[in-house]
């Protein structure tokens, strides 16, 4: 596993090896005989660690149950020597004192807890810090970027440093979930768009929301950090080993809550770079398409797209909503409204500056953010000619782009 890492970056991290040497202390050298633990081989119960954070986390909650057990045994095994060796039926009388009293008796009452002091503040206490102090190390020695925001009901992931950004949602398929179809493998634990990670290289992951309190984890990162509104929080991850790694929002967010996966590819840096490269390709392309025409007929097919993957949660894939939380689409008012004033600027409380400027004290969020020229003009066109809205009418990408 360390060889997927460079040298230069393992420097200043926790590896396995600093990790095993923390390890080597009173009663560690126990740990090969407690199942699955020998070996590294730790899975009972915690998957695959592949970061330093879970390898910690792991290595600590072995020392602490070993520690936990070995106190269980003696305590244990004194009681049961102690009631069988001076039972009464051989004629032992109990003793007869109101407290400590010699130095002698005073050493037996003092001994026990200075043993629980020491197991609780060094055997315990150490480890315990030193890992905390280490998953909140955000700062150091970062090689990147990625700021994480959860929303009703899906993530969006941005890459700062190179102005990479995308939501990623739930893509299994609605039947599956209305256990009208087999479930597939990865059932709710997959996405369109999953987040690229390069091995060994450490990440600062920074956090928020737009709306309510969501948890980005992913259990073999070790990491599982609130992404709260108004707030920024901040972790970190250094992924040891190539693969994909699945988790899930971990707050209960709403009614779609679970429907919140977290997927990352972790992939070697020279197919990380070439990824970023076709993401940029891919967003010039799509910013490019906000100034040319768009037909009808083009808008209805991307805004069925970006209705399914953005919208249908809450309005529903016929449009009827989920009242009054979610109020319908079919023969609402706003939508079939006047889409903008006489000089084409934005009408309060319109169709699209709903769209774009959300709702506050509702559930209905802001797309301006989060969703390009093409997709907000698309999804209000398709809204406005389905679910028996037939208002005939289209606004244009470049329409959009200008009321930013």
């Amino acid at each position: 596993m360390d060889s997927c890492v460079p040298d230069t970056q393992r420097e200043g991290y926790l590896t396995s090896k600093s990790a095993n040497r923390r390890l080597r202390r009173p009663f560690v050298f126990l740990l090969p005989f407690l199942p699955g633990a020998s070996q590294g081989a730790y899975n009972i119960n915690f998957p695959e660690p592949v970061t330093p954070i879970a390898r910690e986390t792991l290595h600590i909650h072995n020392e602490f149950m070993l520690i936990i057990t070995l106190l269980f045994v003696v305590v244990f095994a004194i009681m049961i020597y102690s009631m069988i060796r001076h039972r009464k039926s051989i004629g032992h009388e109990p003793s007869k004192f109101s407290g400590p009293s010699g130095k002698m008796q005073w050493f037996w009452a003092l001994i026990p807890f200075a043993i629980l002091l020491f197991i609780d503040f060094v055997l315990m206490g150490i480890p315990a810090v030193e890992a905390i102090v280490n998953m909140e190390d955000t700062k150091t020695r970062a090689d990147m970027v990625l700021k994480v925001t959860g929303m009703q009901w899906k993530w969006q992931y941005e890459y700062p440093e190179a102005g990479v950004k995308f939501i990623s949602t739930l893509t299994t398929p609605r039947e599956q979930i209305a256990n009208q179809e087999t479930k597939g493998e990865n059932y709710l634990l997959e996405v369109d768009k999953p987040v690229v990670l390069p091995v060994g290289k450490k990440v600062r992951i920074l956090l928020t929301s737009t709306d309510v309190i969501h948890t980005w984890w992913v259990p073999q990162f070790g990491v599982k950090r609130d992404a709260v509104p108004g707030f920024l929080r901040e972790t970190w991850i250094l992924i040891e080993k190539p693969g994909i790694y699945r988790g899930q929002c971990a707050e209960l967010c709403g009614k779609d809550h679970g429907f919140m996966p977290v997927v990352v590819h972790a992939v070697p840096e020279p197919e990380y770079l070439a990824w970023l490269e076709q993401q940029k390709a891919e967003a010039k392309t799509a910013a490019g398409g906000a100034d040319r025409y768009w037909s009808k007929d083009e808008l209805l097919a991307k805004g069925k797209e970006v209705y399914e993957k953005q919208c249908v949660a809450c309005h529903q894939a016929n449009g009827q909503g989920l009242p009054p939380a979610f109020p319908p689409l079919a023969a609402s008012k706003i939508v079939n409204a006047a889409l903008l004033d006489a000089e084409s600027k934005i009408i309060k409380d319109s169709h699209v500056d709903r769209v774009m400027n959300g709702k506050a004290g509702t559930a209905m969020q802001a797309f301006r953010n989060t969703l390009s020229d093409v997709e907000i003009a698309s999804v209000i066109t398709y809204e406005r000619n389905s679910f028996g809205n037939q208002k005939g009418d289209m606004i244009q990408p470049a329409q959009i782009k200008a009321l930013r």
